[in-house]
C-alpha cells in the first residue's frame, strides 16, 4: 500500500495509524471512565488490529490519501464520512463473526462506536488541519500580494477563494467579493465579505485599495461579463483575470492554473451553442471523416470537435505540410485513428487515389483561399483553387458515393463584390449542382472567425504590440463575428440535419464595429487608444464591403432545428449555365487574364458588383 500512496501523503497514512490506535484506547478509556480492566487489555490490542485491517484499505480504496487536503471541501467530507461509516459497519459484523473467540469474550461493543467516533474527528481533523491553517495564517507577505476583489460569490468565486487561501504561491490577496445578488450582500465566505454589487466597483476598488480583478463568473452572459471588466477598467485597474466558460473546465472544477487575461470572445454578446449531441454522434461515431484544408483555422477546429465524437477514423488532408503534422500531432494525444495527406484539392489524379484509398464516407471541405484583398491581386489562384478544387474534391465524393459533402462557404458569397466571395457562390452553386444521387451535398456560409489567420484579431493584435497605428477603413465598417469553436459545432450540426441541396446561414448575432473591435484590444492590452495605440483611417480596398450580408433580400430564409441555423431559399442552378461558365473560367484562368475571370463570374452570378462598396 506504501508504494500505491503518493509520495508526501504518507504522512496521513502513518498519522491514520497513530490516530486509529489512539481512538480505541480512548474509547475504552470513556468506557471504563478510566480505568480499564487488566484483562480487557487483550482485547484492545484485537481490536486495533481489526480496525487498522479495515479502516486504512477502505480509507485508500476512498482515495482519502490522493485528495489535496489543502483544497478540502465537501467532496472530501463526503468521502471521510463513507470511509468511516463503512469501516464501522465492517468492524461490527467482524465482532459478530468473531464474537466466540476468547479475545472477544464480553467484548464491550459500545466501545466500537465510540472508537469510530474518535476515529472520524481525529482523521478527519488532522486533514482539515492543514486548510485551516493556511487560511488563518495565508503563506507569503501580504505586501508583495496583489489585493484582488472576486466577481462572483458564487461556486467559482468560492473555488478560487479557496485556492488562494490555500496557495503558498498565489500572487493574489483576497479583499473581498461583489455580487448582484441581493442575498449574499455583506456575507462571509471564508472570511472575506461581500462589499457590494458589480456597479459598486469603482467605489469598492477605491475604498480597499485593489490591484486586480478576478471575473468568477462562467455561467454568466457576455454583458454582465463586459459590464465587468469595463468598471474595472474604469477604476483604473489593469491587471483583470477571467474564469474560462463551464464547457472549457474539466468537470466544474477550478483553480488559479485555469485563470486566463480577457479576451475578445469573451466579451462577444453570443448566447452559449445549443446543440443536438445525439443526431451528431449518430451522424460522426464510427464514420470515416476526411477534412481538407485541416491545417487552417477552421479546418483544424473541425478536426478537434469531430474528435469528441469518437469517429472511426479522422483524415487529414492541406498541402501546408508544416501544419498538418502539427495538428496531426495534436490529434493523436486524444484519438489515435488519424492519417494526414499533403495534396493539392487541385490534383484530380492524387485527390482521386486518395479517396479510392481510404472512402470516406463524409467530407468536410474547408481548403480555401480567403484572403479578400491577396485574391483581387490573384484571381486566377482564386479561381483554380476555391472554384476548381471544390469541383475536384466534389466530384470525387460524387463518384466514390460517399454520404455527405459539407463545404465551407462565407458571408462574402452573398452580393459579392470581391473575386474571392464571387468564388465562394459559384462553389455553393457547383454543389447545388451535383447534388444527385446517393451523396448529399451541403453547404454552410457565416462570418468571419475570431483569431482565425489573416482575420484581423491577430493582424490588429500583431499592430498594438509593437504599438503601430491601426488602419481602418471606414469607422462605420462592421463585420460579424463569431468564435471558432462555436463555428465549428453549428457546422456539425447543420451537416447532421442536412438532407442534401441545403445552403445553411448561421446565425451571427449583431454585427461589430471594427472601430469598437480595435478600440477593446487596445484596452484588453492594458494600452488607451489613440493615445497609446493610434486608429487611423485607409483608403478602401478592393472588393471590401463596408457591411457584410449572410443573405439577399431575394434569397430569404427558413428557420429549422436550430435556432441558430437557417437555411437559405436559393433559386435552382442552371446546369448548362453553370457549366459552360466553368469552361470558360477555366480557360482564362490558366492564362491569368484577370478582366475575362471577372465578365464571366458576372454573367454566372446576377448579384456580383465588383469592387463596388456597399
Amino acid at each position: 500500500m506504501f508504494r500505491l500512496i503518493p509520495e508526501g501523503k504518507i504522512s496521513f497514512l502513518l498519522a491514520d495509524i497513530i490516530l486509529i490506535l489512539f481512538s480505541v484506547f480512548s474509547a475504552f478509556m470513556v468506557r471504563f471512565e478510566g480505568q480499564i480492566p487488566d484483562h480487557y487489555f487483550i482485547n484492545i490490542w484485537g481490536v486495533i488490529l481489526l480496525a487498522l485491517l479495515i479502516t486504512l484499505p477502505i480509507f485508500y480504496f476512498l482515495r482519502l490519501y490522493s485528495f489535496t487536503w489543502a483544497y478540502v471541501s465537501t467532496e472530501e467530507l463526503t468521502s471521510l464520512i463513507k470511509g468511516t461509516a463503512l469501516s464501522f459497519l465492517l468492524l461490527t459484523s467482524a465482532f459478530f463473526v468473531l464474537r466466540d473467540y476468547p479475545i472477544f469474550t464480553g467484548f464491550p461493543r459500545s466501545t466500537l462506536f465510540i472508537s469510530y467516533f474518535f476515529i472520524f474527528f481525529l482523521c478527519g481533523g488532522a486533514r482539515f488541519a492543514k486548510r485551516i491553517y493556511l487560511q488563518t495564517f495565508p503563506t507569503g507577505k501580504k505586501g508583495e500580494k496583489e489585493k484582488t476583489l472576486i466577481v462572483g460569490a458564487g461556486d467559482a468565486g468560492e473555488q478560487i477563494l479557496r485556492n488562494i487561501l490555500s496557495s503558498a504561491t498565489s500572487p493574489y490577496l483576497p479583499a473581498g467579493f461583489v455580487d448582484d445578488h441581493s442575498a449574499k450582500q455583506g456575507n462571509l465566505i471564508h472570511g472575506v465579505r461581500v462589499l457590494g454589487r458589480i456597479r459598486d466597483i469603482p467605489q469598492v476598488a477605491k475604498k480597499e485599495g485593489i490591484d486586480g480583478l478576478i471575473v468568477a463568473l462562467p455561467s454568466a452572459d457576455s454583458q454582465t461579463i463586459r459590464g465587468a471588466v469595463e468598471r474595472g477598467r474604469n477604476a483604473g485597474l489593469r491587471k483583470i483575470k477571467i474564469v474560462p466558460p463551464l464547457d472549457e473546465l474539466i468537470d466544474g472544477k477550478i483553480s488559479l492554473g485555469d485563470l486566463k487575461d480577457v479576451e475578445m470572445e469573451d466579451l462577444l454578446g453570443r448566447e452559449p451553442v445549443v446543440l443536438e449531441t445525439e443526431l451528431i454522434e449518430s451522424f460522426i461515431e464510427n464514420k470515416k471523416i476526411l477534412v481538407t484544408g485541416a491545417a487552417g483555422s477552421i479546418g483544424s477546429e473541425l478536426c478537434r470537435q469531430i474528435i469528441k465524437f469518437r469517429p472511426g477514423h479522422l483524415f487529414l488532408l492541406d498541402q501546408d505540410e508544416t501544419g498538418i503534422f502539427n495538428i496531426e500531432n495534436e490529434l493523436k494525444n486524444k484519438f489515435s485513428d488519424v492519417m494526414s495527406f499533403v495534396a493539392d484539392i487541385r490534383d484530380k489524379e492524387k485527390i482521386d487515389r486518395i479517396f479510392g484509398f481510404i472512402a470516406p464516407e463524409i467530407v468536410f471541405h474547408a481548403a480555401a483561399y480567403k484572403h479578400v484583398p491577396l485574391m483581387e491581386e490573384n484571381p486566377d489562384e482564386a479561381v483554380k483553387n476555391n472554384i476548381f478544387g471544390t469541383k475536384v474534391i466534389a466530384e470525387a465524393a460524387l463518384t466514390n458515393g460517399i454520404e455527405k459533402f459539407i463545404f465551407i462557404s462565407t458571408d462574402k458569397a452573398v452580393n459579392p463584390t470581391s473575386i474571392m466571395g464571387a468564388t465562394k457562390r459559384a462553389s455553393e452553386m457547383i454543389c447545388q449542382m451535383l447534388n444527385k444521387g446517393k451523396t448529399k451535398f451541403i453547404s454552410v456560409r457565416f462570418g468571419n472567425v475570431l483569431g482565425s489567420r489573416g482575420s484581423v484579431i491577430p493582424l490588429f493584435k500583431e499592430k498594438i504590440k509593437k504599438r503601430e497605428p491601426i488602419e481602418i477603413t471606414h469607422s462605420e465598417m462592421k463585420r460579424y463575428f463569431m468564435t471558432t469553436p462555436e463555428a465549428c459545432l453549428l457546422v456539425l450540426q447543420a451537416g447532421a440535419m442536412g438532407e442534401g441541396g441545403e445552403v445553411f446561414v448561421l446565425d451571427m448575432g449583431d454585427p461589430i464595429k471594427i472601430m469598437d473591435l480595435a478600440r477593446e484590444l487596445i484596452l484588453l492590452s492594458g494600452l488607451e487608444p489613440d493615445k497609446d495605440v493610434p486608429i487611423v483611417f485607409s483608403e478602401p480596398r478592393a472588393g471590401e464591403k463596408l457591411f457584410e450580408d449572410l443573405l439577399t433580400a431575394e434569397e430569404g430564409t427558413a428557420a429549422t432545428q436550430n435556432k441558430k441555423i437557417f437555411m437559405a431559399k436559393l433559386a435552382q442552378v442552371n446546369k448548362n449555365k453553370l457549366n459552360s461558365a466553368l469552361k470558360k473560367l477555366e480557360k482564362v484562368a490558366y492564362n491569368g487574364d484577370k478582366e475575362r475571370i471577372i465578365k464571366i463570374l458576372g454573367e454566372l452570378i446576377p448579384n456580383f458588383r465588383y469592387g463596388k462598396e456597399i
